[in-house]
């Protein structure tokens, strides 16, 4: 499993979370270590016949201009699951490449779905997540708690990126 991060000491904090490889966005170009990392081999921005290189899922928070790049990060067949936009809404890419590789890129926002379809999901998070949460099997990567009246610093820390892991606003601190 491959992750990105924008400082090495969120790629640090990843490769402790199970990451095989954790790269640095800001200072190396992500597609080109995944072409390295995997062994792809890419001839004039096409995947070499010879080689199947690439990544199966790419779960992208950015979009914008790191589409193009994602899509050449791909292994035939890959997929790409679109879920925010904090890149931009608008994307060039070698549509090429996607026919050619079979790849599909999906997106997935919970916003406009009906009420009904979010309760389902909290439902399934209660009676399959909530378990695991209780007995430690899975833990939130918790940054730093604040009570609400202090929501004004959570909201610069959010702002800096400094943190790694969740900001958490705790009512119970009122």
């Amino acid at each position: 499993m491959f992750a990105t991060a924008g400082s090495d000491e969120k790629c640090t904090a990843c490769l402790k979370l199970g990451a095989d490889h954790a790269i640095n966005y800001k200072t190396q170009d992500f597609a080109e270590e995944i072409k390295r990392l995997t062994g792809a081999a890419y001839s004039g921005g096409m995947l070499s016949n010879q080689q199947a290189g690439g990544v199966n899922v790419i779960l992208d928070m950015v979009a914008g201009s790191y589409v193009a790049k994602e899509v050449e990060c791909l292994a035939e067949e890959g997929r790409l699951v679109i879920i925010a936009v904090q890149g931009g809404v608008k994307a060039e890419f070698n549509a090429g490449l996607v026919l050619r590789r079979r790849l599909q890129i999906t997106g997935s926002t919970l916003r406009p779905r009906p009420v009904a379809f979010k309760a389902a999901i909290a439902a399934n998070l209660k009676e399959k997540v909530w378990p695991l949460l209780e007995a430690g099997t899975i833990k939130p990567i918790i940054y730093k708690s604040f009570s609400p009246a202090q929501a004004a610093d959570a909201h610069a820390l959010m702002e800096s990126n400094q943190h790694i892991g969740k900001i958490v606003l705790d009512w119970k601190q009122l």
